[in-house]
């Protein structure tokens, strides 16, 4: 990883702040390496013009998938594995057989000795039940594995930190254990005091530890670098925080807002999960994202780290609140219609021995150890430890971690961080990922972590069908996104990570008439057959220090002073604010079955990301979300929000990232035009940064009329309304039905219309049947109110449907005449707002 240290060298850091970024910059690293590794199976080739018919209720023909019944033995066998689903979808793969069908009777022999010792995976998933502390019987018990401790003791603020008549006793497992009854009918130990583990090692020194199984964790915010406290949290149920709201509906669609709580004030400090809560979560509504991703929810203790060193696994950051404080925020995104997803990170963990649970490593064995012991146990590139996936004890603290977070929290789903990592061996430092098959199925794969995430995933969709799980991956492993009874890992989705890989090489080594159409179209599209994908084009990770936002990528120092909407915008400005639409709308459409946005990046977000550490004096400048820009009203940012607001109203209304028909009918580099459609949505994106194309022909499907429901180019969205919206497009029959090679475009239809240069335009088809003869059939009204209505109704409002979108006359009036800066002239003269004669003749002709 090469150009991480590179980075890291020119951002003059501390050797501390070094290790701790190492984690962010080397998954950067790894997935500018990989930027074509998701292979996309050949035998269906996305951009071939033809309807793909993705099988997602594929057969279960697995016959594995008979021993993962509730009831049934856990037994298969070789003959078992031979008819597994994924060699039906991708027969590419059964020249692996051989490895598919070990790791697949690793994980059912695993899971069936859980369920003969445990009971079952779902009670071994309830380790925290056990662990930890916990009330029996008008007591408090207190259990934890060391199984190097030579003798071990409970201290804390209720024996003031003497330990010595609170001796542990540990058995043959190497689990310690106390029990302390309550005192005058009130436990022994108060909530929200202070606790640790003391033990003794094998060389008779003494240690203190942060329990590992600890619910909360805090620190002394008057010490400088003083070390963490776990905290025994147990309120009385007058402080519990009592769930209101029951979780969304899973979406056909994941919209995903990427959210870091603690920089998600305009101030420079660190939020609240109350203050994100009441502040954000309305934004994120607004904005019709249906999913919010939360990163850093788990307890680390440097904050620069952006929460992927975990030092506390079961505990909340406190930095942002309590755990009851957190509950608040999931249920008040429940509330508004928001699903709740959290980074999870299972993949390594923090290298501090103070606050973390490496602390429990004490030099034992790998088997009485959370981690792998030598190399094999530490990431040189993280700086952290890498678990034993093997160790029983360590299959259970994980995924009672997962259970955790689902019972306790009511969090929908996870967001696994680190997965390629976890996959191989080498962790993917250094390596290259072409797409050959051999480099995903060999001796460098970890089966175990493997066997891990397939029962991390079986047992997540067996507590919540609906929950969504999504892996981090660069690699592109095949069956990554299968169910385990086809023989897959059992994720729902993978995040996209080559795509703004993509978009970054343009914008940093190409001019405007360098791009690419085919590069494009070929990032976005590849990827693998059957297996969903996550796209975005720019999450935390394109923005953290030593890079910049997409936005600013664009347009730099020039958003300085060039933003206000009171003078013409400048030609770098009008670039940018075009591209920047175009960018993250044609990722939204065509990369994949879901789509992500990182905090503020939906309005152009200047500048970067920088945590307070010792290199910038610990400033939070640039670790905060500047909402004032998006909510002053002349400045410019409110147009590429708006426009957000609306490409997620888009997929809200016709739902086309969920659609199966996805069509790639035209890539032309000459004229720099992209024509697609998913489902009946026919997308046309001009990336010329001068041609207006008049009269463009695009091929479609279905013959019919056709009319702008999303135009980049609108007044609202900034841009200068050349593209006529009460236009009707009719179609024209192109060549032999049924015989593709005689259509235009190996498309059946076609239409004419009107291309500006760097502008996105969606048409729909009109249903003529739902129209009356006389109705006024003005279409324009209907797609500016989509928007209008959205930026006045409450925010905390459902968003409207398909069939509740259009209002009656008189509102569409109201909005027009109180906004009527927004509306474009052709709607304000159909509205009888204004005058066909005030009406300027260039703008009219320029909309013909």
């Amino acid at each position: 990883m090469c150009h991480g240290y590179e980075l890291l060298e020119d951002w003059n850091l501390t050797s501390q702040e070094k290790d701790s970024r190492s984690h962010v910059l080397a998954k950067l690293q790894s997935a500018l390496v990989a930027n074509s590794s998701i292979r996309f199976s050949v035998k269906y080739p996305f951009c071939c013009p033809h309807r793909l018919s993705i099988n997602l209720k594929a057969e279960r023909d697995f016959a594995i998938s008979s021993v993962l019944g509730e009831n049934q033995a856990m037994t298969t066998t070789e003959e078992d594995v031979q008819h597994c689903g994924i060699f039906d979808l991708d027969p590419s793969l059964e020249k692996f057989k051989d490895h598919l069908i070990y790791r697949s009777k690793k994980y059912v022999e695993q899971k069936s000795l859980i369920e003969k010792f445990e009971g079952s995976l779902e009670e071994f998933s309830q380790g925290y039940l056990k662990f930890g502390f916990n009330r029996e019987q008008d007591a408090i018990v207190y259990r934890e594995w060391a199984p190097a401790a030579q003798e071990a003791q409970l201290i804390g603020d209720f024996n003031g930190w003497d330990g010595s008549n609170h001796k542990m006793e540990k058995n043959e497992f190497g689990v310690w254990n106390i029990k302390i009854p309550d005192a005058g009918g009130k436990p022994s130990i108060p909530h929200n005091s202070r606790v640790k583990f003391r033990f003794k090692h094998g060389n008779g020194i003494w240690v203190d530890r942060i329990p590992a199984w600890i619910r909360y964790a805090t620190v002394d915010p008057t010490r400088f670098a003083a070390p963490y406290d776990g905290v025994h949290w147990d309120p009385p149920p007058s402080e519990r925080y009592i769930f209101k709201y029951s979780r969304p509906p899973k979406p056909a669609a994941p919209r995903i807002y990427e959210a870091h709580v603690g920089m998600s004030s305009s101030e420079p400090c660190v939020s609240t999960y109350r203050e994100f809560a009441d502040t954000v979560l309305p934004r994120i509504r607004a904005n019709n994202y249906n999913t919010v991703q939360l990163m850093a929810i788990l307890e680390h203790s440097y904050y620069g780290s952006f929460g992927y060193h975990v030092t506390n696994f079961f505990a909340v950051s406190s930095r942002s609140g309590t755990p009851e404080d957190l509950k608040y925020l999931i249920d008040k995104a429940h509330g508004l219609g928001l699903r709740v997803l959290m980074d999870v990170v299972h993949s390594h963990a923090s290298n501090n021995v103070t606050d973390g649970l490496n602390g429990f490593d004490v030099g034992q064995g790998t088997q009485d150890s959370y981690f792998h012991n030598g190399e094999r146990g530490y990431h040189k590139l993280w700086d952290s430890r890498l678990f034993n996936y093997a160790n029983w004890e360590v299959l259970r603290f994980l995924l009672s971690n997962l259970r955790w977070w689902l019972d306790e929290f009511n969090f929908d789903g996870f967001r696994f961080d680190g997965v390629t990592s976890m996959l191989y061996h080498h962790h993917g430092i250094n390596m290259v990922f072409t797409g050959n098959y051999t480099e995903y199925f060999s001796e460098a794969t970890d089966v175990d972590a493997v066997v891990y995430m397939m029962l991390a995933n079986h047992l997540v969709h067996n507590l919540l069908p609906d929950a969504t799980v999504i892996a981090e991956d660069v690699s592109g492993m095949p069956a990554l996104c299968r169910p385990d009874y086809e023989g897959g890992v059992g994720f729902d989705y993978r995040l996209a990570m080559a795509i703004p890989d993509r978009w970054i090489d343009f914008l940093k080594n190409k001019m405007d008439s360098e791009w690419s159409m085919k590069e494009i179209v070929w990032s976005l599209t590849n990827r693998r057959y059957t297996e969903k994908c996550v796209a975005y084009a720019e999450s935390h990770d394109q923005a953290i220090v030593g890079d910049k936002t997409i936005s600013f990528l664009l347009m730099d120092k020039v958003m300085y002073s060039g933003m206000s909407d009171l003078e013409p915008a400048s030609p770098v400005i009008e670039r940018g604010i075009a591209l920047h639409k175009m960018i993250h709308f044609l990722t939204m459409a065509l990369g994949g079955e879901g789509y992500l946005n990182f905090m503020g990046n939906e309005f152009g977000h200047p500048e970067w990301i920088d945590f307070p550490r010792e290199g910038n004096s610990w400033s939070y400048d640039k670790c905060r979300r500047q909402w004032n820009l998006v909510d002053t009203d002349h400045l410019r940012y409110k147009h590429m929000n708006a426009f957000d607001r609306a490409m997620n109203l888009l997929d809200d209304r016709f739902h086309f990232l969920a659609s199966e028909k996805q069509i790639v009918s035209s890539i032309s580099e000459e004229d720099k035009v992209i024509v697609f459609e998913r489902g009946d949505l026919v997308f046309v994106f001009n990336f010329h940064p001068e041609n207006t194309y008049s009269g463009y022909k695009v091929g479609c499907d279905l013959p019919g009329k056709y009319r702008v429901t999303l135009d980049s180019d609108a007044f609202e969205f900034g841009g200068h309304g050349r593209v006529g919206h009460d236009i009707d497009h009719f179609t024209s029959p192109e060549g032999i039905p049924g015989v593709s090679e005689t259509n235009f475009n190996n498309r059946p239809n076609s239409f004419k219309i009107l291309s500006p240069a760097r502008t996105c335009v969606v048409y729909y088809k009109v249903d003529e049947t739902l129209q009356q003869p006389d109705e006024d059939t003005t279409g324009t009204e209907t797609t500016v109110t989509q928007v209008l209505q959205d930026s006045q109704v409450d925010k905390t409002a459902e968003s409207p449907s398909e069939e509740t979108i259009s209002t009656e006359e008189t509102t569409v009036r109201q909005v027009l005449q109180d906004s009527p800066d927004l509306a474009s002239d052709e709607v304000l003269v159909s509205s009888g707002i204004r005058d066909e004669k005030e009406i300027d003749t260039e703008d009219s002709t320029a909309s013909d």
